[in-house]
């Protein structure tokens, strides 16, 4: 402990510095977290890395799933959710069938089941690395949801093939009709266990007497449980925590107080930062004890990298196909949302660019690393260090191919700039600051109107909101005005939760007026 406790200082230490030295470069922080991790494997002397494969699921994946669910605009999400569940469900599911075939085809000793396996373990696109990459280029806020929203379910519909694959491995044989039963029970109940449960963790929240530190300790084990329960009832444990992560978001204003929620946002982008930080970290750092047991297996290692060369091929092939096959069929069946560009040149581009967009990353190794040693009567798992390697080939590669040449072909061909309104949504930004800014005019005047006349506290009050000076003179802000302030603080809460359905509204721009709210009543708590 005391040996490995240094090291894993030094790993969140280099995690910070190449982040920096990320963002200087203008590159996603990723790539360079799986250099540097490969780099620091080729030392002699540091000590092995080694994650039980049982613990790297619950380890990992729900905190990272319960946040990006509440980074997501799920209004978003239901405006776009044909596009969004076809490449979540229907392209994962087309990606995978393409490398069980290409692996059984050019791999020897991959069956079908196996491929399948492999496949369920790279098919899914990696939210974090993407994200990195997209903080350097603009896109449209729609292309941004659609990622998003895709990188969330994706990850539920590959685990699943990922999962049944893996009993057809270990048992032999693959029965359709009880794995149909059982796909509806993880979907359906896998999201009807989150939504429940999230309705009652929203419940304890709103009934207990917490505070900042106490609501932000609740969240982190939540999404434990969620994946916890919803595993032991043989459900899907990441759909539990994305539909659940989703309707607490929802429901973050009913039962988080201002300070929760800007403490939470805080505490929460560190942990995350750090805990993908670390995979990424590990992917490198696994590497020479993947190649070891390749040797020992008699493969040799230029056979390896030629077979993860293939799968990383078919992988960026079938996602180009699948999104050209979903513009043309959104063209076909719903032209009315098709996305138009002012040069058939331009449209044609649109699909490639969100093919290029399949880095592959946390999920990819996590599942990797979950494959059991051996089977349950003992015999190893057949092909699991070639399937690592594979999965490591294919991280890297999409991590350094695309990743660096995607910021610059988007820059390039400028292929978004049809779809690109920045002069709009800053009038939107504009527009529901005066609009604001009425409601809290009409707000005092309606309800306030004794206090208000002659009253030098509110007409300064009023002053400060609209001119946004600091409030630091206790005179005037005694506790009946600071109860009128928080009152209005809170009109303004709901009339933006209103606004918010409007679906033309990007729900960013309704989400930082809120935090802008929520920064006011904490600096009125100080005063």
């Amino acid at each position: 402990m005391h040996t490995l406790l240094p090291f894993f200082l030094a790993m969140i230490a280099a995690i910070v510095l190449l982040n920096m030295w990320a963002t200087k470069l203008k590159i996603a922080y990723p790539i360079l977290l799986v250099v540097f991790g490969l780099l620091v494997s080729l030392v002699p002397g540091l000590p092995v890395v080694k994650v039980d494969p049982d613990l790297i699921f619950f380890i990992f994946l729900p905190p990272l799933l319960f946040e990006a669910s509440w980074a997501i605009s799920f209004k978003e999400m239901k405006r776009w959710w044909r596009i969004i569940g076809s490449f979540a469900f229907l392209v994962v599911f087309f990606t995978a069938l393409s490398v069980a075939v290409a692996a059984n085809y050019f791999i020897p000793g991959f069956t079908i089941a196996l491929g399948f396996l492999l496949g369920g373990i790279v098919s899914p696109p990696d939210a974090v690395s993407t994200g990195a990459i997209m903080k350097f280029v603009k896109i449209p806020k729609t292309t941004s949801a659609i990622l998003e929203g895709e990188s969330l379910l994706n990850d539920a519909s590959s685990l699943i093939i990922f999962r049944f694959a893996l009993i057809a491995v270990g048992t032999g044989q693959f029965v359709w009709q009880e794995a149909s039963l059982s796909f509806l029970w993880m979907v359906i109940g896998g999201a009807g266990l989150g939504l429940l449960l999230g309705w009652i963790f929203v419940q304890v929240h709103k009934r207990l007497p917490t505070d900042a530190s106490s609501d932000i300790a609740l969240t982190f084990i939540e999404p434990y449980l969620m994946y916890w329960i919803a595993e032991q009832l043989h459900s899907s444990g990441v759909l539990a925590v994305v539909a659940g992560g989703l309707y607490m978001s929802t429901r973050r204003l009913v039962f988080l107080n201002s300070a929760s929620r800007i403490k939470g946002y805080s505490v929460w982008e560190s942990v995350v930062f750090i805990l993908n930080g670390i995979v990424f970290l590990l992917i490198g750092l696994e590497l020479p004890e993947i190649v070891g047991g390749l040797r020992a297996e008699g493969i040799p290692l230029g056979t390896a990298i030629q077979y993860g060369l293939l799968v990383t091929f078919v992988l960026i092939l079938a996602r180009i196909i699948s999104s050209y096959a979903a513009m043309l069929a959104t063209m076909i069946f719903r032209p009315s949302v098709a996305p138009r560009a002012s040069t058939r040149r331009r449209t044609l581009l649109m699909p490639l660019f969100l093919g290029w967009t399949g880095m592959r990353g946390v999920v990819s190794l996590a599942a990797a690393l979950a494959i059991p040693v051996t089977l349950d009567n003992g015999i190893p798992f057949p092909n699991r260090n070639l399937i690592l390697f594979i999965t490591f080939v294919v991280i890297l590669l999409t991590l350094l191919v695309q990743g660096l040449t995607l910021p610059y072909f988007i820059n390039k061909v400028n292929a978004f700039r049809d779809f690109m309104n920045e002069e709009e949504e800053e009038k939107t930004r504009q527009k529901i600051k005066r609009e604001l800014r009425q409601h809290i005019y009409h707000f005092l005047k309606t309800k306030h109107e004794n206090e208000l006349q002659g009253h030098a506290g509110i007409e300064r009050m009023l002053i400060h909101w609209e001119e946004k000076n600091k409030a630091n003179d206790e005179g005037w802000m005694n506790e009946k005005n600071k109860a009128i302030f928080v009152e209005m603080l809170e009109s303004q809460r709901q009339y933006l939760s209103e606004l918010n359905k409007d679906v033309s509204i990007n729900e960013e721009v309704i989400r930082q007026h809120l935090y802008q709210i929520d920064l006011e009543e904490e600096r009125l708590k100080m005063i």
